[in-house]
């Protein structure tokens, strides 16, 4: 594998099948092929002007495909060509069509406007782009990321050091270990942050997140199965966690707040909606839901059963309480 210099990508591009795989990640998980094509093409593989066209591209992407000659162009050729000439929507759009494949592309460092690559994507150093961040595959580095836009791995996305995007995140699963700040993150499968992590739009994770910080997050946040933060929890929209929620210090939520199983809390919670929870709520400081809305414990047992699974735990018996065993302490 042809590693190039820390100031680009262009030599890069000659990434082949035999190139060493990253350890530890699994390749990501096939997606459905485009019409007439294998589900993961080689990256040398021919794009013929017929599948673009198939496509239904915009028109100024095909008259400048027909223009510049790319009729027998290779699918790697294709998405260089295109970033060289600042179009990576249209690089992007064109890997989004044709899919990933098994290609590694390693760095030493990256400084470029943009990264659009079909395969996995492995920088010993720092990622600073100026624009979007496209990866087929996944993208793994030890040091931190910075994208001008959004941000879309198909695979694991991993990163020791900080992820800075001014766009939406996108990925299989995401592990981090320092701050995230970002509009959003749309995480398909489990997410883990050793820090803090801050979004200015939603938080939506597949399976379960794990923040040792801070979670704070102006829009809603969705997590399939637990949620657990050490530090504050700061939410400007709804929280649901279709299994618990555990949080370390206050947990402050303007839209409803709810939990299938349990609710624990170090601190306050302090609810400007209903809080409700599918088995027991336990907070170690005031417990409070808006005004007009209910707090509700063991939602999800039989009445009979609240006396070991819907308890409501907090040193005030909160004046709002509608359903579940109130006691000071556990």
């Amino acid at each position: 594998m042809h590693t190039p210099s820390s100031d680009g990508t262009a030599a890069a591009w000659q990434a082949d099948q035999s190139a060493p795989r990253v350890p530890g990640l699994p390749h990501p998980e096939p997606r459905p092929p485009p019409d007439g094509y294998p589900a993961r093409p080689h990256a040398g593989a021919d794009i013929s002007s017929r599948f673009i066209r198939a496509k239904r591209p915009c028109a100024d992407g095909y008259r400048w495909y027909v223009r510049h000659g790319q009729g027998t162009a290779t699918y790697l050729e294709l998405l260089r060509a295109l970033q060289t000439a600042g179009r990576a929507g249209d690089a992007s759009w064109l890997l989004q069509q044709f899919g990933p494949t098994d290609d590694v592309l390693e760095l030493d460092a990256l400084s470029d406007e943009c990264l659009v690559f079909p395969g996995t994507v492995r920088v010993r150093g720092n990622i600073d782009v100026a624009s979007m961040i496209h990866v087929g595959g996944h993208l793994v580095t030890p040091g931190g990321v910075r994208a001008g836009g959004d941000v879309t791995v198909g695979g694991d996305l991993r990163c020791d050091g900080a992820l800075q995007a001014a766009g939406v995140v996108r990925c299989a699963s995401l592990r981090l270990g320092m701050p995230l700040l970002a509009q959003a993150v749309h995480c398909a499968g489990a997410l883990r942050s050793d820090s803090a992590v801050h979004l200015r739009g939603e938080l939506v994770v597949g399976e379960q997140a794990s923040i040792r910080g801070m979670l704070d997050v102006a829009g809603h946040v969705s997590c399939t199965r637990s949620l657990q933060v050490l530090e504050d929890v700061v939410v400007g929209g709804a929280l649901r966690a279709g299994h618990g929620i555990r949080c370390g210090g206050n947990l402050t939520c303007h839209g409803p707040l709810s939990a299938g199983w349990g609710l624990r809390v170090g601190g306050d919670i302090a609810g400007h909606d209903t809080v409700q929870a599918g088995e027991s709520i336990v907070c170690g400081g005031a417990l409070a839901s808006g005004p007009g809305y209910g707090i509700y414990a063991g939602l999800a047992v039989r009445e009979a059963d609240w006396e070991h699974s819907g308890l409501v735990i907090a040193p005030v018996q909160p004046v709002s309480l509608r359903s579940g065993l109130w006691r000071a302490r556990p």
